[in-house]
């Protein structure tokens, strides 16, 4: 319940393909809210249907924000994130409409409902001279002088994820304190004056992966492997965020030959199946819901989950 020093703010999450940007569209058309972007790829422009944006005639039934904000070469991160959708959310409540956030990204999520740890932002030139070092080092040698600097975040990051390891180095090169040492002061806690009204969409494993098939079909008809096929042309850092986007790096294959596309296909698939796996036990584990509905969002049930939730 929210009070008059307590705004509501809706938070609709779930792994991928569970119907969170149709339940959210219903949610905000029934409420007079506005759609915040909460997924960490869909910040990016250019890939709209390759990350599976909401379509413009849904952008243009209610306000959508935080969709195709930043360009591929920029790095998002729980922190930057969280500041702009404090500042949607603030806009929203001014303008007397419901926010509603929305995405699968469960850190992000997290960092918006309970805080950060107080890490400064990180110099460009601090980012792109660690890019730089670990590209020319490679992973299992970047890896190596990692844990020479920092045991305790080397332990935990795999000489594979070159994303978390460049992360924890720029910290400590621009801060000169590990990234642990940051983990460990208190977090900059919950946003005052809101409280969140969680809702987490669960379906059965096998319908949610027939809806990552189907989805996959139907954003390559929509253009992802052209998005693809031009990112790749840009030829951006392999570490940048927006390359690890779910289908980029096997698409982008295909364009260039490499693989079959059948076989591109295949490959996505089974990966955006992967990762539904992670995001279902990472929110079973991490988030606490208010409302969690165990079956895929539709239209023909729309009424019904609307009213459990309002």
């Amino acid at each position: 319940m929210t009070d008059r020093l307590h705004h509501l703010c809706y938070v609709i999450a779930g792994p991928t393909a569970s119907g969170k940007s149709g339940l959210a569209l219903a949610l905000a058309e029934r409420v007079g809210g506005v759609v915040i972007n909460g997924d960490s790829m869909q910040v990016y422009r250019g890939v709209e249907r390759l990350t599976d944006q909401p379509h413009g005639k849904d952008q243009a039934r209610v306000p959508h924000r935080l969709y195709g904000v930043m360009d591929p070469s920029e790095s998002c991160s729980a922190g930057r994130w969280r500041v702009l959708a404090l500042a949607e959310i603030a806009a929203a409540l001014a303008a007397g409409r419901a926010p509603i956030v929305v995405g699968g990204t469960g850190l992000y999520l997290q960092a918006l409902m309970e805080g950060l740890a107080p890490i400064p932002d990180i110099p460009a030139a601090v980012r792109n001279a660690v890019r730089r070092r670990r590209a020319e080092l490679g992973n299992q040698a970047f890896h190596a002088e990692l844990a020479g600097h920092d045991a305790a975040a080397a332990a935990k990051i795999p000489a594979g994820d070159s994303q978390r390891m460049t992360r924890a180095a720029e910290v400590l090169e621009a801060t000169g304190r590990s990234l642990t040492e940051w983990q460990r002061d208190p977090a900059c806690g919950p946003p005052q004056g809101l409280a969140f009204r969680v809702i987490l969409l669960m379906p059965p494993r096998e319908a949610l992966y027939a809806a990552i098939d189907a989805r996959f079909d139907r954003m390559l008809a929509d253009g992802a492997l052209d998005e693809a096929r031009a990112l790749a042309a840009r030829g951006l850092a392999p570490d940048l965020p927006v390359m690890k986007a779910l289908g980029v790096a096997e698409l982008a294959a295909a364009a260039r030959g490499e693989v079959e596309i059948a076989a591109a296909i295949m490959r996505a698939k089974t990966a955006t199946r992967n990762y539904a796996k992670r995001q279902i036990t990472w929110f079973k584990g991490q988030m606490v819901a208010d409302l969690t509905i165990s079956t895929q969002f539709s239209e023909s049930i729309k009424e019904k989950i609307l009213s459990k939730i309002l």
